[in-house]
């Protein structure tokens, strides 16, 4: 019973794929005669529908080779392997990454004007936070290129991180008058906050020893406190860092590479902020400096934090509504967020 069924399954496949094969021979003679009674002369004349034809009828009918008259089974190969070629040279006419979206392009060359010290790292940065996940290489293609870069950026890290560790250092600030401000810092080195900070004209170690107090009231001080050897730190600085229980670190002579994170930090307030404006007096320089600490700690985006800033700034998604640029320090730099319209 078994065979005779077997049997008539497999004589009704080959009824049906005679029928098939049948009917695409067929197909193959009639378009073959079409052809002929279209061409003038004894040559047939192929349009391209004709060679896209016989190209599809090879790909259906194993048989197509006994019917076809009117040109050689090997040319329509090469048919197909010449369409082969031109569909590939026409998916690969735009090779590489997708085109970036026309309003993110304008808004790259719009953070580029108005920040002229911004490079690729903190556009990218600033675009993260506004929910636009676009690599640092196409922004810096998109980026205006300015004839003159204010500033050559340049990054340290240390390999490891230690919480309870923070560094202090002076830097001067000439004056309108060509007088010298002496500017004081203290830096965090786990989210890059700056302490405290203070100016005065006149520093000396009864003074800095203070400035450390008001950084650090009741039972805040760090573990650690990595400085350099200027003499501005005498006697009663180090003996007030004792009885605060905190371990100072000296770095080697002439070695400013060793406290990174503050030498950048001046760096930084020199290139984004003081190396832009003329400072008239010890008012005028704290009040700058309060803005561009309002702007580094809440605004600025840092590459140590994963591009993030010191206190966290959030991430807005596109929904929150259109991008809006608030200035900060003046208009030297800007913000940019997502608001409801």
């Amino acid at each position: 019973m078994n065979n005779v069924l077997f049997s008539l399954i497999s004589s009704l496949c080959c009824t049906f794929k005679s029928r098939v094969a049948l009917q695409a021979e067929i197909l193959a003679l009639r378009h073959q005669v079409a052809v002929l009674q279209q061409s003038s002369g004894n040559r047939a004349r192929l349009r391209p529908m004709d060679r896209i034809f016989w190209v599809w009828l090879s790909w259906l009918w194993s048989g197509w080779r006994s019917s076809i008259k009117i040109v050689k089974p090997e040319t329509v190969i090469a048919w197909h392997r010449k369409g082969f070629r031109l569909y590939w040279r026409w998916k690969s006419r735009r090779p590489g990454r997708p085109n970036t979206n026309r309003e993110i392009r304008e808004l790259i060359r719009r953070m580029s004007k108005a920040n002229a010290t911004w490079g690729a790292p903190r556009i990218q940065s600033e675009l993260l936070k506004l929910g636009i996940d676009i690599s640092r290489t196409t922004v810096a293609k998109y980026m205006v290129r300015h004839r003159k870069p204010p500033w050559q950026t340049w990054r340290a890290f240390l390999d490891n991180h230690v919480k309870q560790l923070v560094s202090i250092d002076f830097f001067v600030v000439p004056t309108i008058t060509f007088k010298v401000l002496f500017v004081f810092v203290v830096l965090s080195h786990e989210r890059r906050r700056v302490l405290h900070f203070n100016v005065t004209r006149n520093p000396t170690a009864e003074w800095t020893a203070q400035q450390l107090v008001n950084a650090f009231p009741y039972d805040t001080a760090p573990r650690y406190l990595l400085r350099d050897r200027d003499k501005i730190y005498g006697d009663y600085f180090r003996e007030q860092v004792a009885a605060m229980e905190i371990k100072e670190v000296l770095i080697a002579p002439r070695s400013p590479w060793q406290t990174p994170y503050v030498e950048r930090l001046i760096g930084s307030i020199r290139r984004e902020c003081l190396d832009h404006m003329i400072v008239v007096n010890e008012k005028s320089l704290r009040r700058t400096l309060r803005s561009y600490f309002e702007y580094y700690h809440g605004s600025r985006c840092h590459l140590g934090l994963h591009k993030d800033t010191p206190d966290q700034r959030p991430v807005q998604p596109p929904g929150d509504g259109r991008i809006v640029e608030i200035p900060m320090v003046g208009g030297l730099h800007h913000r940019y967020e997502r608001r409801a319209a």
